[in-house]
């Protein structure tokens, strides 16, 4: 599986400009600033729909622009593959596969699979809860639309249920429909917890090589998936917090509120690791995200590096790109130095200045 080509036109700084890939490594260089991770955002958008900053469909349509256009060539197993995307302001996205608009994001998916590596990726150790579960979803909406639907609707009820109890201030009538958004928000969630709990099983089986190597025998890396609820205590949770949750406006209790710890050598290093630790720790978590899509799919997927190399040592640099093995990357970065210093080989460098490219 490899890209041929995007063409962006009207999107964020790019008025209409087409990018040509080779099938090896891709250097995309240029000054801060001047559209290089907004190439890497749209190959994004047409591998998930969405944008990995979370930005919203009208804040990557160009200023003064109704609209915005993306299209990806893609070969895979040989056959020629064309993701459509219209992104409009007030409307909701237009996406067609080889010329035929799709119903549904799960339609696309599967087409197209990235894994993309970017120094806020460096703080999913050390971050946040929602940092982790930011990165457990991205990758199983990817693989798995069953996976994106159930925590689609799973999100809506969170938010619709959260309503519910701010607005039961003003009428207290409506508690009485709560178990209705409590019987699907249980029916939802336990697909949720049982999809996270086997792929971190899956991704154990494969991270802890790849870490071991990584620092050389010296560490052991272990994730472990720690729910916020059982599967089976669920329902009954949410029946003890209810009274909580009217008083709070919240919905106290479910995945969304999930966490996974990353245990090296017994210790869990969200806490008590190095800064060297956790960012090592990222970059086995990322190589193993490439072995599991190739599992899982049985296809190679597309390497996205977003400026990541700056971020690292030369060790760490040299580990990442000598695993890049028979992956199409594609590399954005401010300048060709480290490549050449430690002659790594690059197939094809494509200048970027103000949304204008030069290859």
């Amino acid at each position: 599986m490899y890209i041929k080509s995007i063409q962006l036109t009207g999107y964020r700084n790019y008025k209409n400009s087409t990018v040509y890939f080779d099938k090896g490594t891709n250097i995309l260089y240029g000054d801060n600033a001047q559209g290089k991770t907004n190439v890497l955002e749209a190959i994004f958008m047409c591998a998930t729909t969405k944008s990995h900053k979370g930005a919203k469909d009208k804040e990557v349509i160009g200023f003064d622009e109704d609209e915005a256009h993306i299209t990806l060539y893609l070969d895979k197993d040989n056959d020629e593959i064309k993701i459509d995307m219209q992104l409009r302001k007030d409307k909701s996205k237009i996406v067609a596969l080889n010329g035929s608009k799709i119903k549904k994001a799960t339609e696309l998916l599967g087409n197209l699979n990235v894994v993309l590596f970017s120094p806020e990726d460096l703080s999913i150790i050390k971050g946040g809860p929602g940092e982790r579960r930011k990165f457990t979803d991205t990758e199983l909406c990817q693989l798995d639309g069953i996976y994106l639907y159930n925590l689609s609707k799973y999100n809506k009820i969170v938010e619709q249920r959260n309503k519910l109890i701010k607005d039961s201030f003003y009428n207290n009538e409506l508690l009485e429909t709560l178990n209705i958004w409590d019987s699907q928000l249980v029916s939802y969630g336990c697909q949720i917890i049982d999809k996270r709990d086997v792929f971190i099983d899956e991704l154990n089986g494969i991270i802890g090589n790849v870490h071991n190597k990584l620092t050389n025998g010296k560490e052991e890396l272990e994730i472990h998936y720690e729910p916020d609820v059982e599967r089976n205590d669920f329902e009954k949770k949410l029946r003890e917090n209810r009274e909580k949750d009217i008083r709070y406006k919240i919905t106290s209790v479910g995945p969304h509120r999930d966490d996974f710890s990353f245990i090296v050598n017994g210790i869990d290093i969200r806490k008590y690791g190095s800064q060297g630790q956790q960012r090592t720790a990222a970059l086995s978590l990322k190589l193993a995200e490439i072995e599991i899509v190739k599992k899982i799919t049985g296809h190679v997927p597309v390497l996205l590096l977003d400026d990541v190399l700056s971020e690292l040592d030369s060790n760490r640099q040299n580990y990442l790109l000598n695993s890049i093995g028979d992956l199409q990357t594609i590399i954005t970065c401010t300048g060709l130095d480290d490549f050449v210093n430690n002659n790594f080989r690059i197939d094809k460098v494509i200048k970027v200045v103000n949304g204008n490219i030069t290859e």
